[in-house]
């Protein structure tokens, strides 16, 4: 929208039966405003809905056919011109009638004969108010538009957070991490952690207590995900699958998603000794694979979430399996690229389903 820098650029409408006034009223706006002028309603509701309708209205209210009381009623019932404002300039000096004119619309009652300086001042006060408001309303209009990028701006965000780190849902949402939902080929470090003894204490156990078993448990292992940048592809009960090096990639990826699990084996074992004080005997299993997968949206319209595809979830998966309660096994790959900070054991080349050859592995020292 344009601002009207000056009076100068406003357009009056003038609209009165009398030659005469019109006459009038034109050589006096003439100096100051652009002028139109109409004899009669039926023509100024015309140009009043043109394609550029003036900026003020000056009307009379004794016309024949329609008079200035209707032209105003149909001006506010029409959506195009009810922000015009309007000035009533009649010979109708009554009180009532003035009331009746403001009641319909009009923001402004001036009697005739009229005083030009009066009128002058009036017309100018009414126009700066009118462009005032239009730029408020602007500015409403745009402050509306910028409140709701926000709010979906923070529900994309909440979404994000459900697999990503607060850090890197912020760089996703910035543009300096790859949209997580586009279809892709990268190498990333996968982690699988599974509940021992989960089953026994579900079977034996009421829902409170093991609902509040998970949220501890979810909550601590939830929080160092976070705290490392890892990325949070699943958790179904007792389980959880988090990946390293999408959609942010990093320098060392295994070293990142090793240290984590040590850290979440060291802060389990915390958990378990207060629930043995409990009766509850938990504990729990990691195992840790690298490899390439295919990551982006999996589902369908209206539900798609973030994960990842491709041997290496299998192997990380069947390795967790396969580890005893405190217990993280990684591959051969990934222990080469932490055993100089993660010392561990190998262990016997283990046969796991879906993989035709054994599987070197490695168990990763973690107690402190």
């Amino acid at each position: 929208m344009e601002s009207l820098d000056s009076a100068e650029k406003a357009t009056v409408l003038v609209v009165d039966d009398t030659p005469d006034n019109l006459a009038l009223m034109s050589g006096l706006l003439k100096g100051h405003y652009k002028v139109k002028v109409a004899s009669n309603g039926e023509k100024a509701l015309k140009i009043a809905a043109a394609e550029n309708p003036p900026d003020l209205i000056l009307l009379d209210i004794m016309m024949p056919g329609m008079d200035g009381y209707e032209v105003c009623r149909q001006l506010k019932a029409d959506p195009r011109t009810a922000r015009i404002p309007v000035i009533f300039a009649t010979a109708k000096s009554e009180v009532d009638d003035e009331a009746r004119g403001l009641e319909i619309g009009a923001i402004d009652y001036i009697t005739k004969p009229v005083r030009p300086p009066i009128v002058l001042a009036r017309i100018r006060t009414h126009l700066t108010l009118a462009r005032q408001n239009r730029e408020l309303a602007l500015w409403n209009s745009q402050l509306e538009t910028r409140v709701a990028d926000g709010v979906a701006e923070l529900e994309r965000l909440g979404r994000l957070r459900r697999f990503f780190s607060p850090a890197v849902a912020e760089l996703i949402l910035s543009g300096s991490a790859d949209d997580p939902l586009k279809t892709r080929r990268r190498e990333i470090v996968v982690i699988f952690l599974d509940l021992r003894g989960f089953t026994s204490f579900a079977e034996k156990s009421d829902p409170e207590d093991v609902m509040r078993v998970l949220g501890d448990y979810h909550t601590a292992m939830g929080e160092l995900v976070m705290s490392h940048g890892g990325t949070l592809e699943r958790f179904a009960g007792d389980g959880m699958m988090i990946f390293f090096n999408d959609p942010v990639q990093i320098a060392e990826p295994a070293r990142s998603a090793v240290t984590m699990a040590a850290q979440m084996q060291q802060r389990f074992a915390q958990l378990a000794r207060t629930w043995l004080k409990l009766g509850i005997d938990l504990s729990m299993g990691i195992g840790v694979a690298q490899g390439y997968a295919t990551i982006g949206a999996i589902g369908y319209e209206g539900r798609r979430d973030y994960g990842a595809i491709g041997v290496v979830t299998n192997l990380a998966a069947r390795l967790c399996g396969e580890s005893q309660g405190g217990q993280i096994l990684v591959t051969q790959r990934v222990f080469s690229g932490v055993e100089d900070t993660h010392p561990g054991d190998p262990v016997e080349p283990l046969v796991l389903k879906g993989f035709h050859a054994p599987v070197a592995a490695y168990s990763v020292h973690w107690q402190t």
